[in-house]
Order: C-alpha cells, then structure tokens, then sequence
C-alpha cells in the first residue's frame, strides 16, 4: 500500500519544492517506487524533474477536473521517479472544483487505481490553502511540513495545524503530521536556535532529526532540471535529502514492525 505525504505549507519560500523533488530522488536512490504529483499551478516541480511544462498534453489539471485515471498522465523522469506534471491550467482547477460535488475528494478517487504501484506518493502543495491543497490532505496519510525557523513561520504553522485537524474531523480520519522538517537551517543564528526548541518541545518526535542547510547547489539545481543528488551528488544539500529519506524509511519500518510484534507482545 503507497504511502501518500502532502509537503504543504502557506508560506511561500520554504523549500516544499525543493524538498518533494529532492526527496523524490533521495527515496529512489534508497531503491523505492516513487511518484511525484504537482499540485502548484507554477510547475515548479514538473520543471525541477527535467519535463517542460510548457509541452504538456496531459496533466493534473486533467485527472482532478475532466477525471482523466491518473495513470495515462504520468510521465518518468531521468531521476527515476514517475511524475503527474503540473502547467497553468491547473489554476483554472482552483475555480472549477469548487463547482464540483466530492470537490475534496478527486485526488484521492484518482490515486485509488494507483495503489499498490508505487511505495511513496509525494504531493507538491501550493502555497496557500486552496481547494487543491484540501484535494492533497484528503487524498494522503500524513502531511510532511517544511519551515524556516523564524518567529513568522511558527504564526503560519498554526494555521496549517488548525487545518489539518479540520481536515481530520470533516473528511479524512487517518491524516496526521507525518513530520516538521526545518529547512534552510542555519546552526549559527540564535532565533534558528529558539524556533527548533519551541517546534521539539511541541512536536516531539515528528520533528525530523535532519536539518536541511542553506546551500547553493540546491539552490541551483532546478534550473538545469535536476534533483541536487543528480547535480552534485556531494553536495550538502543533497546529502540532507539523503538522510531524510534514510530517516523516513526507517521510521516507517519501525512502525509496522511495532503494529506486528504488538499483538504478540500481548499475548506474551
């Protein structure tokens, strides 16, 4: 069964793409089935994996709105990873859904066909909580939250955590706070310091281990069409990749080794 995350976060700037395409590579590099869909009208993510966007025939737009299966609208990108691109269209969606009856639910009616073929799903949010935003948190088991550490990312935190919870009560039960993966982390700035006690002290162990630093090859790597992995593989920031896929996977092991050995455990 695929494992569906939604990187989302209102702020705009705080490395969603970034992370959904360097991710999607890092957790391909570690031999799993990946598939990245964008959700973001802009294409980031589509442009980030080497696909014009421009020369799209088929699309996200086409799967959410005309109900197209998903699977005729894939496309495999030279990282490895499948790819449900995003254009412009998609921003007629935003209107159009609205119209619609189960608006909410497309995406998660779309990657039923889906299910069994790929070991994650990776949505790209855009950055605000629109309807396609709702489509992602309706369709995924866990909702992965990339965020500066600074004063005005924990105010937009709050707001994505109260709807979420809304979310969780109105149409999907199962979602949850996959992880807070703090990006753009610089160790030498004291408020850097303040926000990682304040978001350890609230969340626990949802916030990841990995930092993700401010680098320049991960800056650069979308506009040769690449993940930093396949740019430069030794690079800082794609060795933080690298350990946050190493990180998720494990996590996600322990958890269903934990869900088997407990009935057991109770029994003993």
């Amino acid at each position: 069964m695929s494992k569906i995350f939604a990187v989302a976060n209102q702020k705009g700037g705080v490395g969603k793409t970034t992370t959904c395409v360097n991710l999607a590579a890092s957790l391909v590099a570690s031999r799993r089935r990946v598939l990245l869909i964008d959700l973001d009208p802009q294409g980031n993510a589509t442009m980030g994996s080497g696909v014009d966007k421009s020369e799209l025939q088929l699309s996200s737009y086409d799967v959410l709105v005309t109900g197209l299966p998903a699977r005729e609208a894939i496309v495999s990108t030279a990282s490895g990873y499948d790819l449900l691109p995003a254009n412009g269209d998609l921003s007629a969606a935003e209107v159009e859904l609205l119209e619609m009856d189960g608006r909410e639910s497309r995406l998660r009616r779309a990657l039923r066909d889906l299910n069994g073929d790929y070991d994650y799903i990776v949505v790209d949010c855009p950055p605000s909580l629109n309807m396609l935003t709702v489509n992602a948190l309706c369709a995924a088991s866990g909702v992965l939250i990339p965020m500066q550490c600074e004063y005005y990312a924990l105010e937009g935190l709050s707001a994505l955590v109260d709807t979420i919870t809304q979310i969780q009560r109105a149409a999907n039960p199962e979602l949850k706070i996959e992880g807070i993966l703090r990006t753009m982390y610089d160790p030498r700035n004291s408020l850097t310091s303040d926000v990682s006690d304040q978001l350890s002290e609230y969340f626990g162990d949802r916030l990841y281990r990995t930092c993700i630093p401010r680098n320049v090859r991960l800056a650069e790597a979308p506009s040769f069409g690449k993940p930093a992995l396949e740019y430069d593989r030794h690079s800082k920031g794609a060795i933080a990749y690298l350990a946050l896929a190493g990180e998720m996977t494990r996590r996600h092991a322990a958890n269903r080794n934990s869900s088997h050995s407990g009935p057991v455990a109770e029994a003993v």
